[in-house]
């Protein structure tokens, strides 16, 4: 059974994880998961991915331990992307949505924080449970004291405590909180929206802010006006910005071609 399932909706690339019963990610699943979003990431007609997973319990366990104890290594190969083919994934400058439909705890939860958006069903729960069983976080370690105040994230490391879509919504981490029904709805609604829009100044956003994460505000808008950063260079030299400046001139939508 193919543990990914794709679809393409236009510019829009839906992403389904589907390994009964907790979706966990083993090395195999890991690598293919960096394959799709290398793709994505390479195919110019794409703009936006949405990342869901298959049931209405879990939307991902992590790291599958039941691999682990038949071989899989904790530091082996995870892919071109690094765990679920998004965490280190290089040059990722286009938007992806998660639509988290259940249960996403430990590298679960880690994965979620490496898309752009978050929307999650009204009955997902997160942790991050590694604590527990002797073990680090180390994704979340990193980006989570940076996406919600730092005492909450440390909390949330430190007990490994569950909580649920509101609270998760109430510190930030959730854009929004949906009926189960209307998750993939509202979030191929979404996509669809930013899919609309301009794909290099999607490209150039994406950038800045990876760039700017552990910069200086001044360091980092410095590289830019020094044009040390090349999806802005695009953009400025791109068709889409002349195209930017008519529409708004001649008072009708602009016409995005991605050039």
């Amino acid at each position: 059974m193919n543990p990914l399932k794709t679809i393409r909706n236009g510019a829009v690339l839906e992403v389904t994880l589907d390994r009964p019963k907790a979706n966990a990610i083993d090395l195999h699943t890991s690598r293919a998961m960096g394959e799709i979003f290398r793709d994505f990431r390479d195919d110019p007609d794409l703009r936006v991915a949405i990342l869901t997973a298959g049931g209405d319990k879990f939307f991902s366990a992590g790291w599958d331990l039941k691999a682990a104890a038949d071989g899989d290594a904790v530091d082996g190969d995870y892919g071109v992307g690094g765990f679920g083919g998004l965490q280190e994934l290089p040059g990722l400058n286009k938007p992806v949505i998660a639509a988290i439909n259940g249960i996403a705890c430990g590298g679960g939860l880690e994965l979620a924080l490496s898309t752009d958006i978050i929307l999650a069903a009204e009955h997902a729960t997160f942790a991050l449970p590694e604590i527990r069983s002797g073990t680090v976080a180390d994704a979340a370690s990193i980006k989570l004291p940076k996406r919600i105040p730092y005492h909450i994230a440390m909390e949330l490391l430190l007990t490994g405590r569950w909580f649920d879509a509101d609270e998760g919504h109430r510190w930030g981490l959730v854009n929004e909180v949906l009926p189960a029904d209307q998750l993939l709805p509202r979030a191929r609604e979404l996509a669809d929206l930013i899919a609309s829009g301009p794909p290099l100044v999607y490209a150039a956003i994406k950038e800045v802010v990876r760039d700017a994460e552990d910069t200086k505000f001044q360091d980092a808008l410095n590289r830019i006006t020094r044009s040390q950063l090349p999806t802005v260079e695009r953009l400025y030299r791109s068709e889409d910005q002349k195209e930017g400046a008519r529409a708004f001139a001649e008072k009708r939508d602009p016409v995005w071609k991605g050039k």
